[in-house]
């Protein structure tokens, strides 16, 4: 339930190669720089439209829009008015970024959209996940120690860890996911949930201790 074969399907990112090579994905934050770094002059199709920022031809991106490098924005994705990307974020295909977004050190596979005022830091979105306004992810804890995973409990030894979201989930509007969450494939937040541990895949998080099976559609 916590790997990544478990909450990603790598043909949907060009990322694949490279996250292959782990067995939890939070083990891949620490090498998204160096990855973006060494597949962007490679890419084709793609402009480098500033130092270390490469944009698929077909991507759309607003004039108020700021892209810090290294950073790669794939084909058919829109980037948005005010969206902020800090560097080290590589956003797929088709994805969106929206209004006053902020990404950091995270990976979007393929389709995933976080259009509305949304914070992703250190963390993984798998394909076609969705976060709704204002979700974010919380990568650093109040205390500023090292993230444990709960439920299981792993000892991670990073300070900085978000969330690792699944293929086709959706997180709810204003919800916050604690440092250290992961939340598996298919499976649904209510708005407003403020997450830590793991939600299993295909399951309905309704509220702390309340999480129901998805039923099948």
């Amino acid at each position: 339930m916590l790997t990544i074969k478990d909450l990603f399907d790598l043909d949907h990112t060009i990322a694949k190669d490279y996250l292959a090579q782990f067995t939890y994905p939070w083990e891949a934050l620490a090498g998204i720089k160096d990855f973006i770094l060494s597949v962007g002059p490679t890419l084709e199709d793609y402009d480098e439209v500033s130092p270390q920022v490469w944009v698929h031809k077909t991507a759309t991106v607003a004039p108020t829009a700021f892209l810090g490098g290294p950073c790669i924005i794939g084909p058919e994705t829109e980037v948005r008015h005010c969206a902020f990307i800090r560097g080290s974020a590589l956003v797929g295909a088709g994805c969106v970024v929206g209004n006053s977004t902020e990404l950091k050190n995270c990976i979007l596979f393929d389709g995933a959209q976080v259009p509305h005022y949304n914070y992703v830091g250190d963390s993984i979105l798998g394909y076609k996940a969705h976060m709704g306004a204002g979700a974010i992810t919380s990568n650093f804890r109040s205390d500023h120690g090292s993230v444990t995973l709960h439920g299981p409990e792993i000892a991670t030894g990073l300070r900085k860890f978000g969330a690792m979201i699944g293929d086709m989930a959706e997180i709810g509007c204003g919800t916050v996911l604690n440092p250290g969450t992961v939340v598996g494939r298919g499976s649904i937040v209510y708005p407003l949930s403020c997450v830590r541990g793991v939600v299993p895949e295909k399951t309905i998080y309704k509220r702390a201790g309340e999480v129901v099976a998805r039923e099948e559609r």
